[in-house]
Protein backbone atom coordinates (compact mmCIF):
# COMPACT_ATOMS: atom_id res chain seq x y z
CA UNK A 1 0.00 0.00 0.00
CA UNK A 2 3.20 2.07 -0.29
CA UNK A 3 1.76 3.86 3.68
CA UNK A 4 4.91 5.03 5.76
CA UNK A 5 6.19 2.80 8.31
CA UNK A 6 7.19 4.93 11.61
CA UNK A 7 10.41 3.24 13.51
CA UNK A 8 8.95 4.42 16.74
CA UNK A 9 5.26 2.99 17.82
CA UNK A 10 3.48 4.05 20.73
CA UNK A 11 0.34 2.91 22.11
CA UNK A 12 -2.27 4.78 23.63
CA UNK A 13 -5.37 4.42 26.19
CA UNK A 14 -8.79 5.51 24.72
CA UNK A 15 -11.09 5.74 27.39
CA UNK A 16 -14.79 5.56 26.92
CA UNK A 17 -17.64 3.71 28.70
CA UNK A 18 -20.00 0.94 26.66
CA UNK A 19 -20.90 -2.68 27.66
CA UNK A 20 -18.21 -4.28 25.75
CA UNK A 21 -15.49 -2.69 27.63
CA UNK A 22 -15.21 -3.62 30.99
CA UNK A 23 -11.65 -2.09 31.65
CA UNK A 24 -13.23 1.09 30.40
CA UNK A 25 -10.43 1.96 28.09
CA UNK A 26 -9.29 0.27 25.12
CA UNK A 27 -5.54 0.43 24.57
CA UNK A 28 -4.79 1.55 21.13
CA UNK A 29 -2.38 3.78 19.04
CA UNK A 30 -2.72 7.27 18.55
CA UNK A 31 0.06 10.17 17.33
CA UNK A 32 2.14 7.16 15.93
CA UNK A 33 0.89 3.93 14.82
CA UNK A 34 2.66 1.50 12.80
CA UNK A 35 2.15 3.09 9.46
CA UNK A 36 0.20 6.01 7.57
CA UNK A 37 -0.22 7.60 4.42
CA UNK A 38 -0.81 4.84 1.72
CA UNK A 39 -3.12 4.08 -0.26
CA UNK A 40 -5.16 0.66 -2.52
CA UNK A 41 -6.15 1.31 -5.81
CA UNK A 42 -9.57 0.09 -6.76
CA UNK A 43 -11.70 -0.52 -10.38
CA UNK A 44 -15.30 0.00 -10.74
CA UNK A 45 -17.36 -0.03 -14.05
CA UNK A 46 -14.13 -0.05 -15.98
CA UNK A 47 -12.47 3.17 -13.94
CA UNK A 48 -9.58 3.25 -11.90
CA UNK A 49 -8.98 5.03 -8.94
CA UNK A 50 -6.95 5.12 -5.96
CA UNK A 51 -8.38 5.26 -2.60
CA UNK A 52 -5.80 7.17 0.50
CA UNK A 53 -5.16 4.56 3.80
CA UNK A 54 -4.86 7.74 6.86
CA UNK A 55 -3.16 5.16 8.59
CA UNK A 56 -2.78 1.87 9.95
CA UNK A 57 -3.15 1.32 13.85
CA UNK A 58 -2.90 -2.26 16.26
CA UNK A 59 -5.16 -2.15 19.29
CA UNK A 60 -6.72 -4.63 21.65
CA UNK A 61 -10.63 -5.91 20.24
CA UNK A 62 -13.19 -4.87 22.39
CA UNK A 63 -16.03 -7.58 23.40
CA UNK A 64 -19.18 -8.26 21.04
CA UNK A 65 -22.64 -7.24 21.92
CA UNK A 66 -25.35 -10.09 20.89
CA UNK A 67 -29.28 -8.72 20.57
CA UNK A 68 -31.87 -11.13 21.10
CA UNK A 69 -35.09 -9.44 18.73
CA UNK A 70 -36.99 -11.55 21.37
CA UNK A 71 -36.25 -10.43 24.53
CA UNK A 72 -35.74 -6.50 25.55
CA UNK A 73 -32.23 -6.45 26.02
CA UNK A 74 -28.71 -7.60 25.01
CA UNK A 75 -25.79 -9.67 25.95
CA UNK A 76 -21.97 -9.08 26.09
CA UNK A 77 -19.77 -11.79 24.23
CA UNK A 78 -16.32 -11.35 26.07
CA UNK A 79 -14.80 -13.80 24.72
CA UNK A 80 -12.57 -11.67 22.11
CA UNK A 81 -11.79 -9.07 24.90
CA UNK A 82 -8.03 -8.23 24.40
CA UNK A 83 -7.52 -9.75 20.97
CA UNK A 84 -4.66 -7.68 19.37
CA UNK A 85 -5.88 -6.52 15.99
CA UNK A 86 -5.19 -4.06 12.86
CA UNK A 87 -7.05 -1.72 12.06
CA UNK A 88 -7.02 0.35 9.11
CA UNK A 89 -8.46 4.08 8.10
CA UNK A 90 -9.33 5.26 5.14
CA UNK A 91 -9.23 8.73 3.77
CA UNK A 92 -12.61 9.95 2.90
CA UNK A 93 -12.19 8.70 -0.89
CA UNK A 94 -15.16 6.69 -1.47
CA UNK A 95 -18.15 7.82 -3.55
CA UNK A 96 -20.24 5.15 -3.31
CA UNK A 97 -21.14 2.17 -2.11
CA UNK A 98 -20.20 0.11 -4.88
CA UNK A 99 -16.78 1.71 -4.64
CA UNK A 100 -16.71 0.82 -0.42
CA UNK A 101 -16.83 -2.83 -1.76
CA UNK A 102 -14.42 -3.00 -4.60
CA UNK A 103 -12.04 -0.93 -1.76
CA UNK A 104 -12.94 -4.32 1.28
CA UNK A 105 -12.34 -6.55 -1.35
CA UNK A 106 -9.03 -5.50 -2.48
CA UNK A 107 -7.97 -5.03 1.01
CA UNK A 108 -9.45 -8.13 1.91
CA UNK A 109 -7.27 -10.09 -0.95
CA UNK A 110 -3.89 -8.16 0.24
CA UNK A 111 -4.45 -9.29 3.90
CA UNK A 112 -4.98 -12.76 2.69
CA UNK A 113 -2.13 -13.12 0.58
CA UNK A 114 -0.22 -11.40 3.05
CA UNK A 115 -1.27 -14.41 5.50
CA UNK A 116 -1.83 -11.76 8.03
CA UNK A 117 -5.75 -13.01 8.67
CA UNK A 118 -7.85 -15.45 6.86
CA UNK A 119 -10.33 -13.16 6.02
CA UNK A 120 -13.33 -14.51 7.20
CA UNK A 121 -16.00 -12.05 7.83
CA UNK A 122 -18.76 -14.11 9.08
CA UNK A 123 -16.23 -15.12 12.41
CA UNK A 124 -14.81 -11.12 13.01
CA UNK A 125 -11.63 -11.94 11.21
CA UNK A 126 -12.38 -9.61 9.03
CA UNK A 127 -14.54 -6.24 9.68
CA UNK A 128 -15.95 -3.57 8.92
CA UNK A 129 -17.24 -0.10 10.07
CA UNK A 130 -18.11 2.27 7.61
CA UNK A 131 -19.07 5.79 8.15
CA UNK A 132 -20.95 7.89 5.28
CA UNK A 133 -22.20 10.96 5.05
CA UNK A 134 -24.18 13.42 1.81
CA UNK A 135 -23.65 16.87 1.04
CA UNK A 136 -25.26 19.13 -1.66
CA UNK A 137 -23.67 18.71 -5.29
CA UNK A 138 -20.61 21.15 -5.59
CA UNK A 139 -20.45 21.49 -1.92
CA UNK A 140 -17.00 21.59 -0.31
CA UNK A 141 -17.24 20.65 3.11
CA UNK A 142 -18.61 17.02 4.05
CA UNK A 143 -21.99 16.48 5.56
CA UNK A 144 -22.97 15.05 8.95
CA UNK A 145 -21.67 11.70 9.25
CA UNK A 146 -22.96 8.50 11.12
CA UNK A 147 -21.11 5.46 11.65
CA UNK A 148 -22.73 1.54 10.48
CA UNK A 149 -21.44 -1.27 12.01
CA UNK A 150 -22.63 -5.48 12.17
CA UNK A 151 -21.79 -5.91 8.65
CA UNK A 152 -20.46 -9.41 8.16
CA UNK A 153 -20.29 -9.47 4.16
CA UNK A 154 -19.36 -7.70 1.86
CA UNK A 155 -22.97 -8.09 0.83
CA UNK A 156 -24.17 -6.67 3.97
CA UNK A 157 -22.28 -4.31 3.59
CA UNK A 158 -23.15 -2.59 0.34
CA UNK A 159 -26.88 -3.13 1.69
CA UNK A 160 -26.02 -0.82 4.48
CA UNK A 161 -24.58 1.32 2.41
CA UNK A 162 -27.64 1.74 0.24
CA UNK A 163 -30.26 2.02 2.66
CA UNK A 164 -28.75 4.93 5.32
CA UNK A 165 -27.86 6.68 1.37
CA UNK A 166 -31.43 6.71 0.72
CA UNK A 167 -32.49 7.49 4.13
CA UNK A 168 -30.09 10.30 4.77
CA UNK A 169 -31.15 11.53 1.44
CA UNK A 170 -34.83 11.50 3.06
CA UNK A 171 -34.06 13.26 5.77
CA UNK A 172 -32.05 16.46 4.09
CA UNK A 173 -34.84 16.53 1.09
CA UNK A 174 -37.20 16.68 4.28
CA UNK A 175 -35.83 19.71 6.03
CA UNK A 176 -33.97 17.83 8.73
CA UNK A 177 -30.38 17.25 10.15
CA UNK A 178 -28.87 14.03 10.06
CA UNK A 179 -28.11 13.25 13.76
CA UNK A 180 -24.33 12.02 14.31
CA UNK A 181 -24.59 8.68 15.64
CA UNK A 182 -23.20 4.56 15.42
CA UNK A 183 -25.86 2.48 13.75
CA UNK A 184 -26.37 -0.96 13.62
CA UNK A 185 -27.49 -3.05 10.28
CA UNK A 186 -30.35 -5.12 10.96
CA UNK A 187 -29.80 -7.81 7.96
CA UNK A 188 -33.12 -9.52 9.05
CA UNK A 189 -35.10 -6.28 8.62
CA UNK A 190 -32.78 -4.47 6.02
CA UNK A 191 -32.81 -1.56 7.89
CA UNK A 192 -30.38 0.95 10.35
CA UNK A 193 -31.02 1.08 13.78
CA UNK A 194 -29.61 3.95 16.53
CA UNK A 195 -27.14 2.26 18.13
CA UNK A 196 -25.13 5.70 20.25
CA UNK A 197 -23.93 8.93 20.11
CA UNK A 198 -21.12 8.92 18.11
CA UNK A 199 -17.85 10.10 19.65
CA UNK A 200 -15.48 12.77 18.34
CA UNK A 201 -12.28 11.76 18.81
CA UNK A 202 -11.22 14.22 21.61
CA UNK A 203 -14.57 12.29 23.56
CA UNK A 204 -12.01 9.32 24.15
CA UNK A 205 -9.11 11.77 26.25
CA UNK A 206 -6.78 9.23 24.56
CA UNK A 207 -3.75 9.42 26.41
CA UNK A 208 -0.42 7.51 26.30
CA UNK A 209 -0.20 3.80 27.61
CA UNK A 210 2.08 3.96 30.80
CA UNK A 211 2.62 -0.14 31.25
CA UNK A 212 3.52 -0.58 27.40
CA UNK A 213 6.57 1.00 26.07
CA UNK A 214 7.65 2.24 22.71
CA UNK A 215 7.99 -0.48 19.65
CA UNK A 216 11.10 0.07 17.29
CA UNK A 217 11.06 -0.77 14.17
CA UNK A 218 14.87 -1.13 12.93
CA UNK A 219 15.42 -0.41 8.56
CA UNK A 220 16.75 -4.04 8.33
CA UNK A 221 13.75 -5.91 9.58
CA UNK A 222 11.47 -3.83 7.38
CA UNK A 223 13.95 -4.92 4.56
CA UNK A 224 14.00 -8.28 5.93
CA UNK A 225 10.09 -8.16 5.32
CA UNK A 226 9.92 -6.80 2.36
CA UNK A 227 12.73 -9.25 0.34
CA UNK A 228 9.64 -12.00 1.81
CA UNK A 229 6.32 -10.34 0.54
CA UNK A 230 4.71 -12.71 -1.85
CA UNK A 231 3.28 -11.48 -5.42
CA UNK A 232 0.55 -9.56 -4.41
CA UNK A 233 -3.25 -9.26 -6.55
CA UNK A 234 -2.31 -6.38 -8.97
CA UNK A 235 1.10 -7.30 -9.94
CA UNK A 236 -0.22 -11.21 -10.31
CA UNK A 237 -3.12 -10.14 -12.09
CA UNK A 238 -0.77 -8.29 -14.83
CA UNK A 239 1.13 -11.03 -15.33
CA UNK A 240 -1.25 -13.36 -15.51
CA UNK A 241 -2.97 -11.01 -18.68
CA UNK A 242 0.94 -10.99 -19.98
CA UNK A 243 2.25 -14.67 -19.14
CA UNK A 244 -1.07 -16.49 -20.27
CA UNK A 245 -2.95 -14.47 -22.63
CA UNK A 246 -6.06 -13.80 -20.12
CA UNK A 247 -8.57 -11.28 -20.35
CA UNK A 248 -9.09 -8.48 -17.71
CA UNK A 249 -12.10 -10.26 -16.00
CA UNK A 250 -10.51 -13.68 -16.52
CA UNK A 251 -7.01 -12.83 -14.91
CA UNK A 252 -8.63 -10.45 -11.63
CA UNK A 253 -11.59 -13.91 -10.74
CA UNK A 254 -8.19 -16.08 -10.80
CA UNK A 255 -6.11 -13.81 -8.83
CA UNK A 256 -8.60 -12.47 -6.24
CA UNK A 257 -7.47 -15.40 -4.07
CA UNK A 258 -4.06 -16.40 -3.29
CA UNK A 259 -5.31 -19.97 -3.13
CA UNK A 260 -7.08 -19.94 -6.67
CA UNK A 261 -4.21 -18.17 -8.24
CA UNK A 262 -1.76 -21.10 -6.94
CA UNK A 263 -3.94 -23.88 -8.13
CA UNK A 264 -4.22 -22.18 -11.74
CA UNK A 265 -0.84 -22.17 -12.05
CA UNK A 266 0.41 -25.27 -10.43
CA UNK A 267 -2.79 -26.86 -13.61
CA UNK A 268 -0.71 -24.54 -16.05
CA UNK A 269 2.33 -26.86 -15.21
CA UNK A 270 0.54 -29.92 -16.25
CA UNK A 271 -1.25 -28.62 -18.71
CA UNK A 272 -0.05 -26.12 -21.68
CA UNK A 273 -3.70 -24.27 -23.02
CA UNK A 274 -4.02 -21.89 -20.31
CA UNK A 275 -7.15 -20.28 -21.73
CA UNK A 276 -9.05 -23.22 -21.46
CA UNK A 277 -7.85 -24.17 -18.43
CA UNK A 278 -9.06 -20.55 -17.12
CA UNK A 279 -12.82 -21.53 -18.90
CA UNK A 280 -13.25 -24.88 -16.69
CA UNK A 281 -11.84 -23.00 -13.36
CA UNK A 282 -14.19 -20.08 -13.85
CA UNK A 283 -17.30 -21.66 -15.05
CA UNK A 284 -17.33 -25.47 -13.86
CA UNK A 285 -14.85 -25.40 -10.61
CA UNK A 286 -15.85 -21.77 -9.30
CA UNK A 287 -19.59 -22.88 -9.52
CA UNK A 288 -18.83 -26.10 -7.15
CA UNK A 289 -16.07 -24.39 -4.86
CA UNK A 290 -15.60 -21.36 -3.50
CA UNK A 291 -12.30 -19.34 -4.36
CA UNK A 292 -10.82 -18.99 -1.13
CA UNK A 293 -11.03 -22.91 -0.18
CA UNK A 294 -10.12 -24.26 -3.42
CA UNK A 295 -7.36 -26.18 -1.47
CA UNK A 296 -9.85 -28.47 -0.18
CA UNK A 297 -11.60 -29.70 -3.39
CA UNK A 298 -11.56 -32.97 -3.60
CA UNK A 299 -10.57 -32.21 -7.59
CA UNK A 300 -7.45 -30.85 -7.54
CA UNK A 301 -4.83 -28.96 -9.97
CA UNK A 302 -3.28 -32.11 -11.17
CA UNK A 303 -6.59 -33.73 -11.79
CA UNK A 304 -8.24 -30.43 -13.23
CA UNK A 305 -5.27 -30.69 -15.74
CA UNK A 306 -5.83 -34.35 -16.38
CA UNK A 307 -9.24 -34.00 -17.29
CA UNK A 308 -8.55 -31.61 -20.18
CA UNK A 309 -5.39 -33.62 -20.87
CA UNK A 310 -8.34 -36.31 -21.82
CA UNK A 311 -10.27 -34.24 -23.86
CA UNK A 312 -7.37 -32.67 -25.52
CA UNK A 313 -6.07 -36.07 -26.47
CA UNK A 314 -9.52 -37.49 -27.86
CA UNK A 315 -10.24 -40.18 -24.95
CA UNK A 316 -12.94 -38.21 -23.77
CA UNK A 317 -15.72 -35.53 -25.65
CA UNK A 318 -16.03 -32.19 -23.76
CA UNK A 319 -19.72 -33.25 -22.49
CA UNK A 320 -18.56 -36.36 -21.08
CA UNK A 321 -15.70 -34.33 -19.50
CA UNK A 322 -18.59 -33.16 -17.40
CA UNK A 323 -19.90 -36.01 -16.34
CA UNK A 324 -16.63 -37.36 -15.19
CA UNK A 325 -15.93 -33.90 -12.99
CA UNK A 326 -19.26 -34.21 -11.09
CA UNK A 327 -17.79 -37.64 -10.58
CA UNK A 328 -14.52 -36.08 -9.00
CA UNK A 329 -16.09 -33.50 -7.43
CA UNK A 330 -18.08 -36.37 -5.32
CA UNK A 331 -15.46 -39.12 -4.44
CA UNK A 332 -11.93 -36.98 -5.41
CA UNK A 333 -10.95 -40.19 -7.69
CA UNK A 334 -8.94 -39.67 -10.74
CA UNK A 335 -10.20 -38.79 -14.25
CA UNK A 336 -8.61 -41.77 -15.88
CA UNK A 337 -10.22 -44.28 -12.87
CA UNK A 338 -14.18 -43.13 -13.46
CA UNK A 339 -13.73 -43.19 -17.01
CA UNK A 340 -12.69 -46.94 -17.30
CA UNK A 341 -15.38 -47.84 -14.60
CA UNK A 342 -17.69 -46.54 -16.43
CA UNK A 343 -16.72 -47.54 -19.26
CA UNK A 344 -17.16 -43.69 -20.35
CA UNK A 345 -14.24 -43.52 -23.39
CA UNK A 346 -14.91 -41.58 -26.62
CA UNK A 347 -16.03 -43.69 -29.41
CA UNK A 348 -13.83 -42.82 -32.23
CA UNK A 349 -14.12 -45.48 -34.47
CA UNK A 350 -15.37 -44.24 -37.93
CA UNK A 351 -16.61 -47.41 -38.98
CA UNK A 352 -18.83 -47.85 -36.04
CA UNK A 353 -19.55 -44.32 -36.21
CA UNK A 354 -20.30 -43.94 -40.07
CA UNK A 355 -23.03 -47.34 -39.37
CA UNK A 356 -25.20 -45.00 -37.16
CA UNK A 357 -24.74 -41.91 -39.03
CA UNK A 358 -25.76 -43.95 -42.27
CA UNK A 359 -29.11 -45.36 -39.81
CA UNK A 360 -29.85 -41.69 -38.82
CA UNK A 361 -30.42 -40.11 -42.23
CA UNK A 362 -32.41 -43.22 -43.58
CA UNK A 363 -34.85 -42.44 -40.56
CA UNK A 364 -35.01 -38.66 -41.19
CA UNK A 365 -35.79 -37.95 -44.84
CA UNK A 366 -37.63 -34.79 -43.89
CA UNK A 367 -34.20 -33.35 -41.94
CA UNK A 368 -32.13 -34.51 -44.84
CA UNK A 369 -34.62 -32.87 -47.08
CA UNK A 370 -34.39 -29.57 -45.04
CA UNK A 371 -30.52 -29.52 -45.15
CA UNK A 372 -30.06 -30.25 -48.72
CA UNK A 373 -31.99 -27.29 -49.13
CA UNK A 374 -29.57 -25.05 -47.16
CA UNK A 375 -30.75 -25.64 -43.95
CA UNK A 376 -27.80 -25.70 -42.19
CA UNK A 377 -28.96 -25.41 -38.81
CA UNK A 378 -30.37 -29.20 -38.93
CA UNK A 379 -26.79 -30.43 -38.56
CA UNK A 380 -27.63 -30.10 -34.56
CA UNK A 381 -30.50 -32.26 -35.21
CA UNK A 382 -28.55 -35.02 -36.92
CA UNK A 383 -25.28 -34.93 -33.93
CA UNK A 384 -28.09 -34.61 -31.33
CA UNK A 385 -29.27 -38.04 -31.98
CA UNK A 386 -25.93 -39.27 -32.59
CA UNK A 387 -25.29 -38.14 -29.16
CA UNK A 388 -28.21 -39.63 -27.80
CA UNK A 389 -27.59 -43.27 -29.42
CA UNK A 390 -24.03 -43.19 -28.00
CA UNK A 391 -24.80 -41.65 -25.03
CA UNK A 392 -22.65 -38.70 -25.01
CA UNK A 393 -19.55 -41.32 -26.26
CA UNK A 394 -19.35 -39.84 -30.50
CA UNK A 395 -16.20 -37.82 -30.82
CA UNK A 396 -18.13 -34.85 -32.13
CA UNK A 397 -15.47 -33.46 -34.35
CA UNK A 398 -15.89 -36.74 -36.13
CA UNK A 399 -19.36 -37.16 -36.01
CA UNK A 400 -19.83 -33.82 -37.88
CA UNK A 401 -17.36 -34.36 -40.64
CA UNK A 402 -19.46 -38.09 -41.12
CA UNK A 403 -22.76 -36.35 -41.60
CA UNK A 404 -20.77 -33.77 -43.86
CA UNK A 405 -19.50 -36.67 -46.06
CA UNK A 406 -22.77 -38.89 -45.95
CA UNK A 407 -24.88 -35.76 -47.05
CA UNK A 408 -22.63 -34.65 -49.70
Amino acid sequence: TDSRINRENRFARKNYFYPDLPKGYQISQFELPIAEHGQVDIEVDGARKTIGITRAHMEEDAGKLVHDPREPKSYVDLNRTGTPLLEIVSEPDLRSPEEAVAYLKKVHAIVRYLDISDGNMQEGSFRCDANISLRPRGATEFGTRTELKNMNSFRNVQLALEYEERRQRDVLLDGGSVTQETLLWNPDRNCTESMRGKEEAHDYRYFPEPDLVPVLIDEAWIERVREGLPELPDARCSRFASQYGLGEQEAVLLTSARELADYFEEACTLYANPKKLSNWITTELLRECAAEEIGACKVTAPRLARLLSMIEEGTISGKIAKTVFSEMLATGSEPDAIVKEKNLVQMSDEGELAAIVRQILAESPEQVQQYREGKGKVMGFFVGQLMKRTKGQANPQLANALFEKELG
